[in-house]
């Protein structure tokens, strides 16, 4: 008998092909020997060394399945900061979270809110999760709270919050995120995305455990990708309510968290020594190249991340395109994010001193 189809070959889920598939920075320039990759905000110091002897042990038993509730990554990240354990969550990247509070909380009908220049990948969550994704203008590339607000309806279920944002460098001060907070309903996820948190040095910025602490509807997502190094090994981590936490424990992989990851989070999140030297680097260099390049005549987002968005002419010989193709071609890469809706901006990096300093003496010969 001959099997019937409707169809000649799968067809994907309604809305699947209607996402634009995320595209990470640039890593390499044909033809240039030596290449300074400043796309990725990765840290130009590298991570603990401590990762390196909590990896040779993990290296003696790979045949043996990880930890699934990455138990001692989970108690290191409550004992640096203070926290209950059973309020935090693991994850392959704090991207897949994102992924899981979608799957969790979104479905078809429902609506999740994401300001203009916010991270790209609260859209494909969103979509993916067959919700309809919700854009809030920003108001001088800031979070409006505002916007924000205006456009919770009764669809809404989540609502996410780059603190500090990327690619703009921008943050919501600690007041303003209680005062959105306020005006969402209680059935409303605020998810506060503070993976630059560490890097920022204002006395009004949260990273949102408070507001986390205090309610029933607010996560934070942080990350081990940014200032501790471990980009390579995919681990983020979120704090929420007990109930949230259990929810999305019932979606996630088993094993999502291998079991290097889990070893050299936990070497890693303990080295104070190495995140106070990476915010000392920062400090200086940030400041030290958004002075540079405000002398040179561009206009620079003021950041308190390790990245600065570089603002172009939007015609003429200096555009942001030009002055991509120009470093490029030196072996200096940054980030384009027309993506972003920023099509004459470039995002810079803040790398090794001799990368920074590269980049500027470029910059200053291509403005000639």
């Amino acid at each position: 008998m001959t099997m019937q189809f409707a169809k000649d070959a799968p067809i994907p889920n309604p809305g699947v092909m209607d996402i634009a598939a995320y595209v990470p920075g640039k890593e390499s320039a044909p033809g240039v020997a030596k290449v300074y990759k400043l796309s990725s905000n990765e840290t130009p110091l590298g991570p603990s060394p401590k990762v390196r002897e909590a990896l040779e042990n993990v290296l003696q038993h790979l045949e043996i399945y990880p930890d699934g509730s990455a138990t001692k990554l989970r108690d290191a990240i409550a004992e640096v900061h203070g926290l209950n354990p059973a309020n935090i969550l693991c994850s392959n990247g704090s991207d897949e979270l994102l992924g899981l509070l979608c799957q969790t909380y979104l479905g078809a009908g429902d609506e999740g809110i994401f300001t203009e220049h916010g991270f790209l990948v609260y859209k494909i969550q969103i979509m993916a999760a067959g919700a309809t994704p919700v854009i809030a203008p920003e108001t001088g590339l800031k979070a409006d709270v505002d916007a924000i607000l205006e456009r919770v309806t009764e669809r809404t279920k989540i609502v996410f919050l780059a603190n500090p944002n990327n690619p703009t460098g921008t943050y919501m001060p600690a007041d303003e995120v209680r005062r959105l907070h306020a005006g969402l309903p209680p059935h409303v996820v605020l998810v506060l995305d503070a993976a630059y948190a560490e890097y920022v040095r204002r006395n009004d910025y949260e990273s949102g455990i408070e507001l986390v602490s205090a309610n029933r509807n607010v996560v934070m997502t942080r990350t081990f990708s940014k200032i501790y190094g471990l980009a390579a090994l995919r681990i983020g981590w979120m704090y929420a309510p007990a109930a949230i936490v259990d929810a999305v424990n019932r979606v996630r992989g088993p094993f999502n968290v291998n079991a290097a990851a889990i070893a050299a989070g936990a070497a890693a999140i303990r080295d104070r020594a190495l995140v106070d030297r990476a915010i000392a680097h920062n400090d200086e260099w940030l400041r030290r190249v958004s002075d540079a390049l405000t002398e040179l005549g561009l206009e620079v987002t003021p950041s308190v991340g390790n990245f600065v968005l570089i603002h172009f002419p939007k015609d003429g010989p200096h555009t942001a395109e030009a002055a991509d193709a120009y470093l490029t071609a030196r072996g200096y890469i940054l980030r384009r994010v027309a993506g972003y809706g920023l099509p004459d901006a470039l995002r810079m990096t803040i790398g090794s001193a001799e990368a920074n300093e590269g980049v500027l003496n470029a910059l200053k010969e291509f403005l000639r």
